[in-house]
């Protein structure tokens, strides 16, 4: 049971009260999406709201980050709260009333939702700020979405100075709302894309003796490719590789002179981003001598997997738990990438899921459909400040 004057009753009371405008802020920023690190309005949306409820954000931290700091004055650990404010590049579809206005532009992974999430906690925690010990640094990211990592800008711009651990968060819409979950250990994939020209030498379709034919060539080392997780990658280790794209070729009876593929490939273990190169790198060595080819192979290599923190996971189920009446609950692991995760190489992090299913439809993210439910902005604000109260709680109140 939650006293009427604990610091859950208190949290919620804030959050509650400020759950009008956190929706509005929401809406206002589903209506004008900016993608990558064009998120200058968003983030001035962030700042106003920041200042509005007496914290000093810094501007442009990680070319258009903000951030702002909770600093009791009391000796306690440092923790990092992190949301993302940036959209893609999809058409919405959803119809209502505050879709986006910008063409091709669509809040369709819920970061919207995020920052106004992380806004609610941050009014709480600065207002209840002397219920715990230590300092909260609010990080609010762009480029999430995009290669070029705005946590990495973040990060090269001083971010996790002096910070001890750190909580992310994301949105699920196959969990109702008031589900909380997590993902034990190994939480998600490391992501890198790789591109390989192959050419050849054109020359008529009905005359192939005379060329080198780069699609054939592509088409085999296509197949190859699959080859890699099936028979080289431990069987116990999640990987995928994946050709998204082939390009070559313009019409029907001519062989082109070259052919592109672009791919992308998934892991769990450090150990097989090595290994995945290094056979892609020996096949297209294997095709340019079976096949009369040359090929060009790069690998971009992206963000590694995340790491779930044990104790960061034990705090938030203990703190939730205890305020809402239910555990938080396991989910499986996938290979979808997450910049967080250059934070958890850095120190303990812990990426907690929050349910936002509307109730009678079936969302999934990166939809151009897609419709969270908004309860979920206040309900997730509050477990990420019980959680970070957990986590501050100072060390008599702790030891008790």
């Amino acid at each position: 049971m939650t006293l009427p004057n604990s610091p859950g009753a208190k949290i919620e009371a804030i959050i509650r009260a400020a759950e009008p405008d956190l929706v509005a802020i929401r809406r206002d920023l589903h209506a004008h999406p900016e993608i990558g690190f064009a998120v200058e309005r968003t983030a001035g949306v962030v700042a106003d709201r920041l200042r509005a409820i007496g914290l000093q954000p810094q501007e442009g931290v990680g070319r258009t980050g903000v951030t702002a700091r909770i600093d009791t004055g009391r000796p306690g650990p440092h923790l990092l709260l992190r949301a993302d404010m940036d959209a893609l590049p999809i058409v919405e579809a959803t119809g209502l009333p505050f879709a986006s206005q910008e063409e091709g532009k669509m809040h369709a992974c819920g970061h919207d939702l995020h920052t106004a999430t992380l806004l609610g906690a941050a009014e709480a925690l600065h207002r209840l700020r002397d219920e715990f010990a230590g300092t909260i640094t609010l990080m609010f990211q762009p480029a999430e979405e995009t290669p070029d990592s705005g946590a990495a800008a973040m990060i090269a711009d001083g971010v996790l100075d002096g910070v001890d651990m750190a909580i992310g968060f994301h949105n699920y819409p196959e969990d109702e709302v008031g589900c909380f979950t997590f993902v034990p250990g190994l939480a998600n994939g490391s992501a890198d894309d790789f591109e390989i020209e192959i050419r050849g030498q054109s020359g008529h379709a009905a005359r192939p003796q005379a060329a080198c034919d780069p699609i054939v060539a592509a088409a085999t080392l296509v197949l190859q490719l699959q080859t890699i997780v099936s028979r080289e990658v431990d069987p116990m280790h999640p990987a995928v590789l994946t050709v998204g794209a082939i390009e070559g070729g313009q019409t029907h009876n001519i062989i082109p002179d070259s052919c592109r593929l672009m791919g992308t490939v998934r892991t769990q273990h450090r150990e097989n981003r090595d290994l995945i190169e290094a056979a892609i790198e020996r096949l297209c060595e294997g095709i340019e001598r079976s096949m009369r080819v040359t090929c060009r192979f790069e690998m971009a290599r992206g963000v590694p997997s995340l790491t779930n923190d044990p104790k960061l996971i034990k705090a938030a189920a203990e703190a939730i738990g205890d305020h809402y009446g239910r555990p938080i609950e396991p989910r499986p692991a996938s290979l979808g990438a997450e910049d967080f995760a250059l934070i958890g190489e850095r120190v303990p992090a812990f990426q907690l899921g929050i349910g936002s299913a509307t109730p009678g439809r079936d969302d999934r993210l990166h939809n151009s459909d897609y419709q969270p439910d908004e309860r979920s902005i206040a309900i997730g604000a509050v477990g990420l400040s019980l959680t970070a109260l957990r986590l501050l709680a100072p060390r008599s109140q702790e030891a008790a």
